[in-house]
């Protein structure tokens, strides 16, 4: 009873917090959901190899202690993994030729998330999953955020570490963030996250963590660095691997974590995004691939692989396991140097190889474990399924696009998801006249690139990208070319039927084409401008000690 009380009590200085003023009738409502998810649950599963052994050990001195300290907090810690440019067949037990032992056998013993989808490129993934809401809430309908013009994730919207700490979260940062740092108001421990430890851009050098200086006329020449520990620069990693680096640190964390509050890691890996670079030992353990760039690209894909199998021994070691829920997933599909196949196109393309991604939950909590869901998950539900999954409050947020999963990853309940927007990009025309005369503008304007989800149906506009498909092999790139694309700017998909997006049916089904683009209006109406900010001078690292950083 005290307990109950106790939470009680926190969940009111919670709301009050962010409203001053409550109505009886939201103070009903607040204590019955509190009632409602109050028993939260308790984990167990672990393995893997260690590669920072000093740190280990230390962690396996003390579990005795830490295992007792768990128990004293019943929120669950929440990790999340972000692999960068992952694709659908880079990963083992999609039958690729790259081995994933780690990942392969979190996702065997928890869910594998078969329908799940992200959007095609790095940000916009990002922004929804750290607000719940689609890109075209906030203006970044058109592409990723850089590190020369001045935008990021509008600083109205509440994220998700935000609300975490409401609920008494240790929060931190490990690895990429690319959400905007032109002003130090939109750095990631201004955005609710206690510790960042990475990089602030889109992409940089593994080895030497510089970007070329797009800023320059010779930008090969000029590289500026971008490594930060909170908001000072870590000079002193030059030389070291990014994904070795961000395996230690999230180890380090786990060490010393106070036990008696939960902890979200957020661990967004450079890998396996561009340059391709790896230390030779994880390239070599390929030298059956005759390709140079695709041993590479497996030696990139094996070191993730083994961190992701280093901080979860961590979390076993330091007794954390037990009360961890953990989840992968990919920012986008797979660009040309790996694959999505059998799925059509590439990472920035509205094909199912560029939206559809890997993802997975392992965690004891699961009450159905050892399975494949088809469930229509999206990036965008993550805000509110770990919010509820942490006792937590989306009181204070702007209406969300995502949905409360944890039901459909946990038990296998039907998706309360029947609908995904993909995007709706109103600066990225086709320039195909004569299509847009066959449909007309009066209900959307195909011209436009653009997608949609609804049910098992699938509706693009314009030119969603390359439509290619690719498989890799040891001898090399298998490619398919795409036919029937020139002329067209309109598609109509059965995706359940055909997830390889094989066979146009918008012919067949014209109601159905009417109304996925009546829905496509819907959305439009309602989305704010796209923020595609000038070039900034300014930004120039040159003028800021050679450093990717805030600079206004």
């Amino acid at each position: 009873m005290a307990q109950s009380a106790s939470r009680v009590c926190a969940f009111l200085s919670r709301v009050f917090s962010i409203r001053r003023i409550l109505h009886p009738l939201w103070i009903f409502v607040a204590l019955s959901v509190l009632i409602l998810f109050a028993g939260l649950r308790s984990l167990n599963t672990g393995y893997l190899i260690v590669s920072d052994r000093r740190i280990l050990e230390d962690i396996r001195k003390t579990r005795g202690e830490t295992t007792q300290k768990t128990s004293q907090t019943g929120k669950p810690n929440i990790v999340f993994i972000l692999a960068d440019d992952y694709g659908w067949n880079d990963i083992g037990y999609h039958s690729s030729l790259i081995h994933t032992p780690n990942l392969d056998r979190l996702a065997q013993e928890g869910v594998k998330l078969e329908n799940y989808y992200i959007q095609p490129i790095c940000s916009p993934s990002r922004a929804q999953l750290m607000t719940g809401r689609y890109q075209i809430r906030y203006g970044m309908q058109h592409s990723v955020l850089m590190s020369d013009r001045p935008h990021g994730l509008s600083l109205d919207e509440v994220t998700l570490p935000q609300v975490l700490k409401e609920s008494g979260y240790a929060t931190h940062l490990v690895g990429k963030w690319h959400l905007g740092h032109f002003k130090e108001e939109y750095l990631p421990t201004r955005r609710g996250f206690d510790t960042f430890y990475g990089f602030l851009g889109g992409g940089e050098d593994y080895f030497t963590h510089r970007i070329p200086n797009e800023i320059v006329e010779t930008p090969e020449t000029y590289r500026a660095f971008d490594f930060w520990d909170g908001t000072s620069p870590c000079l002193d990693v030059n030389g070291t691997y990014s994904t070795h680096l961000f395996a230690r640190k999230s180890i380090e964390l786990i060490s010393r974590h106070d036990k008696n509050k939960p902890m979200f890691l957020y661990l967004p890996f450079q890998a396996v995004h561009a340059p391709l670079e790896a230390p030779e030992e994880y390239i070599n353990k390929y030298s059956h691939i005759k390709s140079r760039n695709m041993r590479v690209y497996a030696g990139v894909t094996a070191a993730m692989d083994e961190a992701v199998g280093n901080v979860t021994q961590a979390l076993k070691d330091s007794g954390m396991w037990d009360n961890t829920v953990l989840i992968f997933s990919t920012d986008n599909g797979a660009s040309r140097a790996g694959s999505n196949w059998p799925l059509r196109g590439f990472k920035t393309t509205l094909w199912e190889g560029g939206v559809r991604g890997v993802g997975f939950v392992n965690s004891p909590l699961l009450k159905v474990k050892e399975r494949t869901s088809d469930a229509l998950l999206h990036i965008s539900d993550w805000f509110p399924t770990i919010v509820r999954l942490a006792g937590g409050s989306t009181f204070g947020t702007k209406p969300l696009d995502g949905f409360d999963v944890w039901d459909t990853i946990s038990e296998g309940a039907s998706s309360p998801r029947n609908e995904i927007l993909h995007n709706i990009d109103p600066l990225t025309w086709s320039t195909n006249s004569e299509a847009s005369k066959i449909h007309g503008h009066g209900t959307f304007n195909t011209a436009v690139k653009a997608a949609i989800r609804v049910g098992d149906w699938k509706l693009l506009t314009g030119n969603p990208g390359n439509g290619d498909w690719q498989l890799q092999t040891m001898d090399g790139k298998i490619k398919e070319k795409s036919a029937g694309v020139r002329g067209k700017q309109l598609w109509l998909f059965n995706i359940r039927n055909d997830p390889q997006e094989r066979k146009d049916v918008s012919g067949e089904y014209p109601e159905v084409v009417q109304r996925l683009l009546g829905r496509l209006s819907a959305y439009n109406e309602t989305a704010v401008p796209v923020y595609w900010p000038d070039i900034d001078p300014r930004s120039n690292p040159a003028l800021h000690g050679d450093l990717v950083g805030p600079w206004m």
